[in-house]
């Protein structure tokens, strides 16, 4: 069975190289949806908290919203970043609090004190999906992700892992047969 959770990510980026309008920087409030699959957790009756998707997500994911997404050979990148330091604003500044950890894999990584990821490809519908998933496969049993951006929708499916253990209290996965959120203990461990 599937438990999904929905984001609305906004953010700025353009098409490096794109013969179209695309390539100007522009704008776009995405709408992310992931589904989790899993068998249901017999102590709460859910696959996986959707509240709980959605933390686990949204710990990487906020690093993209309110972010500008450019590729790393993008020339508008060292300006942009010339910019920032000129300002001030390039380690971060008081109120820039919605942030994530920083991140860094084969497809991009992220500056969250200057509100940028930097990626190895174009940011389109299909390469946010990639991204995704790179970032969450070993925290999520991923089943589907589906990105839509203005009018663009991109979805992929994915094979799932094995069945993850999980809280029989509250639903969430337990790290080394401890629940993290209510600190149940798996008896067999």
């Amino acid at each position: 069975m599937r438990s999904q959770t929905t984001f609305d990510i906004q953010y700025a980026h353009r098409f490096y190289g794109f013969q179209g309008e695309a390539r100007y920087l522009h704008g776009h409030t995405g709408t992310l949806t992931i589904e989790v699959e899993d068998t249901v957790n017999p102590g709460v009756n859910m696959v996986f908290p959707c509240n709980e998707i959605q933390k686990t997500a949204w710990a990487v994911l906020k690093n993209f919203d309110h972010a500008l997404v450019l590729r790393e050979d993008d020339p508008l990148l060292p300006a942009i970043l010339g910019v920032y330091e000129k300002e001030g604003i390039k380690d971060g500044t008081p109120t820039n609090t919605m942030k994530g950890a920083a991140f860094e894999n084969e497809l991009c990584k992220a500056y969250p004190d200057c509100r940028l990821v930097v990626t190895k490809e174009t940011m389109t519908v299909e390469g946010m999906i990639k991204m995704v998933y790179s970032l969450l496969k070993d925290k999520l049993n991923i089943a589907k992700i589906t990105f839509t951006s203005g009018v663009n929708v991109a979805s992929c499916e994915f094979t799932t892992g094995a069945t993850k253990d999980r809280c029989p209290l509250c639903g969430i996965a337990l790290v080394d047969g401890v629940c993290p959120k209510c600190g149940y203990k798996h008896p067999a461990r």
